[in-house]
């Protein structure tokens, strides 16, 4: 009863890639004198961490500039820390992928008693003045995607009633990114959850009731083994909404553990985000449905454009001015564009643009 997206959507979607890779590139050339930037990343313990800072150093280098690149291993304190003394070093410019959006208000203040302009990057500051700009992909669009990859799988967009069971899962409740995720794609499930084609067997769809704090595998995995156990005994689960890829994977490990994977209890369709190596492998071997590909290397070499014209005394290049408040202000945002992978097309997006090579995903 499912369908699979066809091979000219995965084309269109290349191309999608290609065309947002040119657009969001910016050249690097030995202009930044060796004035000093400051990158504050969340953890090494995720992938797409390691990627994002190491993209961004190599970038910034390449442009001319020295680099403090600091992983505070999800722990608040540690980045603050990280912060104070990028500050004492002379960082001229902040790119700071926030652990928690609340937490950086007083830090933040100092910096900018130096005069030190903030980027966000791809996390939301919350609750302070003394945020410049926002660097991320169209968050809401992520959700949309899963969401509209569900409904085509389904045929609900070709008239299939179903119905078919679902489970929805939500991110940290502490990254603002979580939410809009979470409203992308439920906007975009809600018509087919209102007329009964989707059934959440549990009710549970508010953010308190889904949401994973850290965005932890283990913490998706016991919440699937519930879920399974209390409302899934005597039926399969047939869709499984995960925001990103590390709670995909700890929802894999449960299907697994509940002995889906055979004809009689296949995987449901299942979501995700970041096209994690771990991930992508569950991608090839069917127990993975799709993941948002969002290119880190695109966002790296937009915050260095962005970086640059700080560095001139000039305008960074802004396409969103009203989605983003902090809750003090409207943060002047780049959003770049998400696309996605699944069997179908991982090898066009991830090994053919080189993001990864043909034996990482072996």
């Amino acid at each position: 009863m499912r369908k699979f997206v066809s091979i000219a959507a995965a084309l269109m979607l290349l191309a999608t890639l290609v065309t947002l890779a040119t657009s969001c590139t910016v050249p690097s050339g030995g202009g930044g004198g060796g004035a000093l930037i400051g990158v504050a990343m969340p953890t090494k313990s995720l992938q797409r961490w390691n990627q994002d800072g190491d993209h961004m150093k190599t970038k910034l280098e390449a442009a001319g500039y020295k680099v403090d690149l600091q992983y505070a291993a999800d722990s608040v304190e540690t980045q603050v820390s990280q912060i104070e003394n990028m500050i004492t070093k002379g960082a001229k410019v902040l790119v700071i992928a926030s652990i928690d959006g609340e937490s950086l208000k007083g830090v933040l203040e100092d910096a900018a008693k130096e005069g030190i302009k903030v980027i966000a990057y791809d996390r939301l500051i919350r609750g302070t003045e003394h945020v410049d700009y926002y660097a991320t992909f169209d968050n809401y669009k992520v959700g949309e995607l899963q969401g509209k990859y569900i409904v085509e799988a389904l045929g609900l967009d070709k008239g299939e009633k179903g119905p078919f069971t679902l489970e929805v899962f939500g991110g940290s409740p502490d990254d603002n990114n979580a939410y809009f995720f979470n409203a992308g794609a439920m906007d975009t499930l809600r018509p087919y959850i209102d007329s009964g084609a989707l059934v959440i067997k549990s009710g549970q769809v508010d953010m308190e009731q889904i949401a994973i704090p850290g965005w932890k595998s283990e913490g998706s995995q016991a919440r699937m083994d519930n879920l399974l156990t209390a409302y899934y005994s005597d039926e399969n689960i047939d869709v499984v909404l995960s925001p990103n890829d590390s709670l995909a994977a700890g929802i894999v490990a449960s299907l697994k553990a509940a002995g889906y994977g055979s004809a009689d209890k296949p995987f449901p369709i299942l979501t995700g985000q970041d096209c994690d190596v771990t991930n992508v492998k569950h991608l090839i071997a069917g127990e993975q449905s799709m993941s948002v590909f969002k290119d880190t290397r695109t966002l790296a070499a937009k915050v260095v454009g962005m970086v640059d014209a700080i560095m001139k005394g000039t305008e960074p290049e802004i396409n969103d001015t009203k989605t983003y408040d902090n809750g003090i202000k409207v943060v002047p945002s780049y959003l770049c564009e998400p696309v996605f992978a699944d069997a179908n097309n991982y090898k066009e997006l991830l090994i053919d643009s080189g993001y990864y090579t043909e034996d990482q995903l072996k």
